[in-house]
C-alpha cells in the first residue's frame, strides 16, 4: 500500500529530515534543521570557522528550501558554498574535493513530487552515525541554534566544478579505452532531476551513444520517481524500441540509486545493480578475503557471488550510514543496498549512480556476452517487498508490538534484530521493519521462489499482527 502524503509527518532519522512541502516541509523547517546542523558542526570545531557545501537534487520548489538553508549555515557562522543542483554523491565527492568539514543535500530521494528533505553528510563526505545524527536532531526540536552577530556571519559562494570533478573520479575505476572501444548504446532514464548532466556526460566521456528519456533537468519529474519496475515503462519500452542497445539505466531524483533494464527490455531488478557492481570490482580488485558489505534487506545473491572470490559480506541495519559504519574499518572494496545503491570508498561515501553505471558497462567491456547472459548465469531468487502504511496500522505505536511478536513467533529460526526483525529460515528469509524515510512499515522476503517469498511475507504480518 502507498504511503499516504495528506498527514505524512515530519520524518526524522539517520537519513535526515524529509516532510510535505508547504505542509511539514517548509523553509523555515529547512532553515531551522541546517541550523542545528550548522550549529553542531560549528561546536566541534575550537572556534574555527566551518566550511560546508550544499547542493539540490533539483525537484520543483527545492530553491526555496536550498536558500533558506544557505542563510541559515551562514547565520550561525559557516562558509557555504553552494553546488546548486547536483547529485546526493557529488555533494559527497566535494566534501572531499573542497576539503570541507560537511555538507548538506535538499532531497527526498525517490520519494515523489511532493516530498523535499535535508540530508546532512559529515566531513568524510557520509551520513552521520545515529548518535551524532540524534544530537543533531535534537537540537532542531529544542531549538538551540547557535546564531552568530551580524559581523560573524559566513560567506556564501558557488562552485560549478562539482560534475566534472566528480565524473572524473569515476572515470579512474574503469579501463575507459576497452569501454570506449565498444561504441555502446545506452538508453539513460534521469527522471528530469539532477543526474540528467552529469549522466549523460559520464556516458558519453565512456565513448556511448546516449538515448536520454527524461533528459531535461526542469525538476518535474516525467513519471513517478523510484526506479522500480512499474514506474519504468518508458525505459523498458525505449530500450525494445531503440535497437543495438546493451542496457537501459534508470537514476532516481538524487542520483543515488540506480536500476538497470537489459538489452531485451527486461527489467532485471535493483538487486542486481550491487551484484554486478561486486562481480566486476572483485574481478578487478578483490583479492581473497575482501570485504563487502550491505544491508539486512539486500538478497542472498550478493553472498553468492562474494563466495566465488572468497570475500566477506558484512550484514548492517538498513541505510547507507550503516554500510559505511561496516564498510569503513574493514577497509572494504565496496558496499550497498539492494536498491540500486552502490558505494565505492574511492568516489566517496554515498550510495552514487555514476560509479554504478561505470562498473556495469566496464563489466560488458571486458566480457563478449550481453547483459542478459550475465544476469541469467548469476543465482536467482524471489523477492517481495512489501509495504504498509503507518496511518492505516495504528501509527508507529504499533511497531515494536508487531516486531516482539514476529521475533517470539520464530524464536526457533536464525535471528537478526539489528534493524527491525529479519528471520532466516534454509531457503529464505523475512525482514520486518519500519521506514526511516517515510510512514510505513516494510515487509520484505525472498525466497526459491516468488510463492514461497509471498509465503514468508504472510506468514511475517500474521505472525506480527499487521495482517
Amino acid at each position: 500500500m502507498a504511503s499516504s502524503t495528506s498527514d505524512a509527518p515530519l520524518m526524522l532519522s539517520v537519513s535526515g529530515a524529509r516532510g510535505i512541502v508547504g505542509k511539514t516541509m517548509t523553509p523555515a523547517v529547512a532553515a531551522t534543521y541546517a541550523a542545528a546542523f550548522g550549529s553542531h558542526v560549528r561546536s566541534t570545531m575550537s572556534g574555527r570557522r566551518p566550511r560546508l557545501v550544499i547542493g539540490r537534487d533539483g525537484r520543483a520548489g527545492g530553491e526555496s528550501l536550498a536558500v533558506a538553508a544557505q542563510g541559515a549555515l551562514a547565520a550561525v557562522g559557516c562558509e557555504v558554498i553552494d553546488l546548486g543542483v547536483t547529485m546526493t554523491p557529488t555533494v559527497g565527492v566535494m566534501i572531499r574535493a573542497l576539503k570541507a568539514d560537511g555538507g548538506i543535500a535538499l532531497t527526498a530521494s525517490h520519494n515523489p513530487i511532493e516530498w523535499n528533505g535535508v540530508k546532512c553528510l559529515d566531513s568524510d563526505g557520509l551520513a552521520p552515525p545515529k548518535p551524532v545524527a540524534d544530537a543533531i536532531i535534537a537540537r532542531f526540536r529544542e531549538g538551540r541554534i547557535d546564531w552568530v552577530s551580524s559581523i560573524d556571519i559566513g560567506p556564501l559562494r558557488a562552485d560549478t566544478t562539482s560534475n566534472e570533478t566528480h565524473i572524473a573520479k569515476v572515470l579512474g575505476l574503469v579501463d575507459v579505452d576497452r569501454i570506449r572501444a565498444r561504441g555502446f548504446h545506452v538508453v539513460l532514464d534521469s527522471v528530469n532531476a539532477s543526474g540528467c548532466v552529469p549522466g549523460r556526460a559520464l556516458l558519453e566521456r565512456l565513448g556511448c551513444r546516449v538515448t536520454h528519456l527524461f533528459g531535461e533537468p526542469t525538476g518535474v519529474f516525467g513519471h513517478t520517481p523510484e526506479p522500480i519496475e512499474q514506474n519504468l515503462g518508458d525505459l523498458i519500452a525505449g530500450v525494445r524500441q531503440a535497437g543495438n542497445v546493451v542496457c537501459g539505466f534508470a537514476q532516481d531524483p538524487d542520483a543515488d540509486r540506480l536500476a538497470i533494464v537489459d538489452e531485451k527490455g527486461r527489467y532485471i531488478g535493483e538487486e542486481f545493480t550491487l551484484v554486478l557492481a561486486a562481480l566486476r570490482m572483485l574481478e578487478r580488485h578483490g583479492a581473497r578475503g575482501a570485504t563487502l558489505a550491505a544491508n539486512l534487506s539486500t538478497s542472498r545473491m550478493i553472498d553468492d557471488v562474494a563466495a566465488r572470490f572468497g570475500a566477506t559480506v558484512l550484514r548492517t541495519a538498513v541505510g547507507e550510514a550503516n554500510v559505511v559504519a561496516a564498510l569503513k574499518p574493514a577497509n572494504g572494496l565496496m558496499g550497498g543496498e539492494g536498491n540500486g545503491g552502490v558505494i565505492v570508498p574511492g568516489i566517496c561515501w554515498v550510495r552514487d549512480s555514476l560509479s554504478a553505471m561505470a562498473i556495469v558497462l566496464d563489466l560488458l567491456a571486458s566480457r563478449q556476452e550481453s547483459l542478459s547472459a550475465i544476469v541469467d548465469s548469476l543465482p536467482r531468487y524471489a523477492m517481495l517487498k512489501t509495504k504498509l502504511d503507518l496511518a492505516n496500522i495504528g501509527g508507529l505505536a504499533v511497531v515494536k508490538p508487531a516486531l516482539d511478536r514476529a521475533r517470539a513467533a520464530f524464536a526457533k529460526e536464525r535471528i537478526n534484530d539489528a534493524d527491525g526483525v529479519r528471520i532466516d529460515f534454509p531457503d529464505g528469509w523475512v525482514h520486518l521493519r519500519a521506514s526511516n524515510t517515510e510512514p510505513i512499515v516494510r515487509i520484505i522476503a525472498e525466497g526459491p521462489t516468488p510463492a514461497r517469498a509471498r509465503e514468508l511475507v504472510d506468514a511475517c504480518a500474521k505472525a506480527a499482527g499487521l495482517s
